[in-house]
């Protein structure tokens, strides 16, 4: 157990951390939204026209974000040493809305490299524990020296009014913490009076709990969603790559419409006349003197102006602005073969595309989304481990992290493809109930579909008279038809 004073240099170390995280992760995020600023234009570029863009953005990275997210849907989850999905664990994966909420986490993992699960007990319902995805930007957690699974502690951050407040996650204890919201002062003397009156995080005055409290679970309840780990770095998020080749698209787009503004029609020019001046008058009125005009400002206003001798009136012809698209075109082909994004997806052309073509299309991102299942679940299979903990069963959760994760087929096939797939799966033996489960019916709706069937064999004629007669000793005499006369 750690005292007050190990617990806060914990809290410090990991919001330190976790500080230090927020900036790439918030970028990430903020290009996910669209908001976006204009990069790699020149300051004379910038200088006329780049107030003219600065809302605009032509975002990527939200589609190649959302391709494999919105493939990822666990089905349930198996015990190891079971033939079934764990009907309690879905229960309280649904209570918790965790349908919905898991593609939030999801989302969070491939955007921003990590996400993370929080389980604790409910207070109100004592048999449905409380699980909760959080975001990267909010926690954070410390494992064993050489380990990526072994959690030693975890860190949940958040802003509430004027301060923050924190809960230190222990394997046999949490603590909770608060500190004030850092002032801003411009006067640096008056900073550093603000720096030793501020003690920092201090444990939080507790009415119905105490603070500390003790962990039942025996280890953290906070798991991490990594996304594409590596064994001696942080991982990586899926949209770390396109985020500099996005800014390069903006800007394309914002110099063709500049140039679809400016050049799009045929320009004229006035060659080798003297430079234009402006008079200047006082007060009165009167004309005082003169200054030339700004060239600049008569650019900017589409009037080209050129002094010298010989003065006459030339043209040129209105620009190429094919040669922007074909660019724009080559950079979204990058971005989709950087992330294995089908490129239909971000270029949106498909013509006469067979279904084995449009599969083998999509097979890189079916493949990354198979990842993604892999390393997802076994942080799932942990989150459910740990719902069996709060309900105080330690052997099932030994089952549960040695478990199989259940998830929605990956592929995108027509129905056509996939009734036929599985009518030939049936002729070499395979059993109705996995066929079922194939064909994307989640374990619960299995159940639901095999009662119904013993229903229908109930209501068929045939079939009672065949259970009837099944159920017969040998020995017996065959049973008359009804209504026959002796």
């Amino acid at each position: 157990m750690a005292d007050e004073k190990q617990a806060k240099a914990l809290v410090e170390a990991l919001e330190k951390e976790l500080t230090n995280r927020y900036e790439k992760i918030s970028t990430f995020q903020a290009y996910y939204r669209g908001e976006q600023k204009l990069k790699f234009a020149s300051d004379e570029w910038s200088k006329f026209h780049g107030h003219r863009y600065k809302d605009f953005s032509d975002n990527w990275v939200q589609v190649v974000a959302d391709s494999p997210v919105e493939r990822l849907t666990v089905t349930g989850i198996k015990p190891y040493g079971e033939d079934k999905a764990d009907a309690e664990s879905m229960r309280v994966w649904q209570a918790n809305g965790l349908d919905a909420d898991s593609q939030l986490g999801f989302l969070g993992s491939v955007t921003a490299a990590r996400s993370f699960a929080l389980v604790w007990d409910d207070p109100d319902d004592e048999e449905t524990p409380l699980v909760t995805f959080e975001d990267a930007t909010s926690c954070i957690v410390a494992y064993e020296p050489g380990s990526r699974r072994r959690r030693r502690a975890a860190l949940r951050r958040w802003q509430d009014g004027e301060k923050f407040m924190a809960v230190l996650y222990l394997p046999d204890e949490v603590w909770k913490f608060e500190r004030p919201v850092e002032r801003r002062t411009k006067n640096e003397d008056m900073a550093k009076v603000d720096e030793l009156l501020d003690d920092g995080w201090t444990p939080r005055e507790m009415t119905s709990e105490p603070n500390p409290q003790p962990n039942p679970m025996g280890v953290v309840p906070v798991v991490e969603l990594v996304n594409r780990p590596l064994l001696v770095d942080d991982p990586i998020s899926d949209v770390r790559g396109v985020v500099p080749m996005q800014d390069a698209v903006n800007l394309l787009w914002a110099q063709l419409f500049t140039a679809s503004d400016y050049a799009s029609f045929p320009q004229r020019v006035v060659l080798g006349a003297e430079r234009p001046m402006l008079p200047i008058l006082n007060a009165a009125g009167e004309v005082v003197g003169e200054k030339p005009l700004d060239l600049e400002k008569l650019a900017a206003d589409r009037i080209a102006f050129f002094t010298g001798e010989n003065v006459s009136i030339a043209e040129w012809t209105a620009a190429n602005l094919a040669a922007y698209t074909d660019v724009i075109e080559v950079a979204v082909g990058h971005i989709a073969a950087q992330t294995r994004t089908p490129q239909h997806y971000l270029v949106g052309k498909m013509a006469n595309l067979s279904a084995d073509a449009l599969l083998a299309a999509e097979t890189g991102l079916v493949k990354r989304v198979e990842e993604k299942q892999l390393w997802y679940g076994q942080a799932l299979r942990e989150v459910f481990a740990l719902i069996a903990l709060v309900q105080d069963n330690e052997d099932k959760a030994r089952a549960l992290r040695s478990g199989h994760m259940l998830w929605a087929d990956a592929e995108s096939r027509s129905q056509a493809q996939l009734a036929d797939a599985l009518l030939k799966l049936k002729q070499i033996g395979f059993p109705f109930e996995f066929l079922a489960l194939r064909y994307g019916l989640t374990p619960a709706e299995v159940v639901d579909l095999l009662a119904m069937i013993e229903r229908e064999h109930e209501l068929d004629p045939l079939a009672a008279a065949g259970r009837m007669l099944a159920q017969q000793p040998e020995d017996a005499p065959p049973a008359e038809p009804e209504g026959a006369v002796a």
